[in-house]
């Protein structure tokens, strides 16, 4: 029986979801942090769950080689891939992806996941830091320890330039009881908006010296209005930014709050937008489920002259879906409730279904009703591999058939992946 502390040998079989890699010992599954498949480890246990033990490396006695050094601190919020080569990396997400497919989904794929890379360094366009005793960054895995985000590399250099005059400011003021912050920038960083997420009541007022540091084009405050509710205040300059994409030769421009759900990765967008809009045929009639700010109902309007039916049910993304939809010519509408509400009266079969849920995909309600549509081809995009393959399984079981998977590492240096599944009736 293994135990807390106990050291052992071990041999890296295969990747787990969540950045762990599998490992066995004497019979049991051993989740080993810091560990590349095919490597010998010498590893502690740091913990005993119910039928899995959990192990960190303490050193490497056959190394791979795709092992690299790590800058840093390894441990650092999104560097838990960081001593793996991007190459390889890529392949351990596409197995990740096979792994989930086949072990709850019951499903086994005819090739190998192909996964689009990106480069690692400034690729975040939207993070979320902490702010503690005087300091912004990232928490380290699996603690409240506050790291240094600039070495992790995911934003750009002038970002966490920015943040750190952020940081002087807040200082200046005692730090004004801001426990969180969010930065938001477009493609080019010519545009980026810091929101402040305070624990007590204060003027926005208060803030706008900070709001006029150098690198920042707005500036936004939580401001707490009792019984656990909150606005939104503006306290400098413009909450949001615009983003242009070159979709197939077809200029498509996005306005989005600092608040608003985006897809984070400035390298990959254009790819990703293109290859879910590529589903479209001209001229086809596409519903957008969980629209966001527009991202694909603006880019299939515009690039492909599709008619959208868009539906968001979260309020700042909505507010921007309804400034882009409009941008469409009249090619989008947009629809502010949540996707079951939307489906209980929605009966018109689309040419294209296109759905991005949050983490947890789709609830049985929204699965229930999108299944009744009985759309020809469905484009399911995913940030998580467990819920994909739960609701894969249900669209399978419906009479779809599953067409490709295709992935995206939107997150390099995290075990994080994102999934597009085609499906065909």
């Amino acid at each position: 029986m293994l135990k807390p502390g106990q050291t052992l040998s071990l041999s890296i079989e295969k990747p787990a979801a969540g950045g762990r890699m599998i490992a066995r010992a004497d019979g049991q599954v051993v989740l080993v942090s810091g560990a590349i498949p095919g490597e010998q480890v010498t590893a502690r246990i740091e913990r005993v769950g119910r039928g899995v033990a959990y192990a960190e490396v303490l050193t490497v006695e056959q190394s791979s080689a795709d092992r690299r050094p790590v800058e840093g601190d390894p441990l650092c919020g999104g560097c838990l891939y960081a001593h793996i080569t991007n190459t390889r990396q890529l392949e351990v997400k596409g197995l990740v992806i096979e792994d989930a497919l086949a072990r709850i989904g019951r499903i086994t794929l005819p090739q190998r996941v192909a996964v689009s890379g990106s480069p690692d360094e400034g690729y975040r366009m939207r993070a979320r830091l902490h702010v503690r005793d005087g300091r912004i960054g990232f928490f380290r895995e699996g603690t409240h320890d506050l790291c240094d985000a600039r070495a992790t590399r995911q934003l750009r250099a002038d970002t966490c330039d920015t943040l750190d005059r952020v940081a002087a400011g807040l200082r200046s003021l005692g730090m004004a009881g801001v426990r969180e912050l969010e930065v938001s920038e477009n493609i080019d960083a010519s545009q980026r908006v810091v929101h402040l997420d305070t624990a007590t009541p204060i003027s926005p007022r208060v803030m706008r010296g900070v709001g006029m540091s150098d690198g920042l084009t707005g500036l936004t405050v939580s401001v707490p209005q009792g019984r656990g509710a909150e606005r939104t205040a503006v306290a400098s300059g413009d909450p949001h930014v615009v983003d242009v994409l070159d979709v197939d030769g077809h200029l498509v421009r996005l306005r989005r709050h600092v608040l608003a759900f985006f897809q984070g990765n400035r390298y990959l967008l254009p790819s990703l937008v293109a290859h879910v809009v590529g589903h479209v045929q001209p001229g086809a009639r596409v519903l957008d489920l969980y629209a966001g700010t527009g991202l694909f109902s603006v880019a299939a309007a515009v690039s492909r002259d599709a008619q959208v039916m868009a539906v968001e049910g979260d309020r700042a993304g909505a507010a921007d879906l309804d400034v882009n939809a409009a941008s469409a010519g009249g090619r989008v509408k947009a629809m502010h409730e949540s996707v079951e509400v939307f489906l209980e009266r929605q009966h018109n079969t689309p040419h294209v279904l296109i759905v991005d849920p949050p983490r947890t995909g789709m609830s049985p309600e929204a699965l229930a009703g999108a299944l009744a549509l009985r759309a020809p081809t469905l484009v399911y995009v995913s940030c998580d591999v467990a819920t994909l393959a739960r609701d894969a399984r249900k669209w399978l079981d419906a009479g779809y058939t599953l067409e490709r998977v295709v992935g995206f590492d939107l997150f390099p240096n995290t075990p994080h992946v994102e999934s597009v599944v085609t499906f065909r009736l």
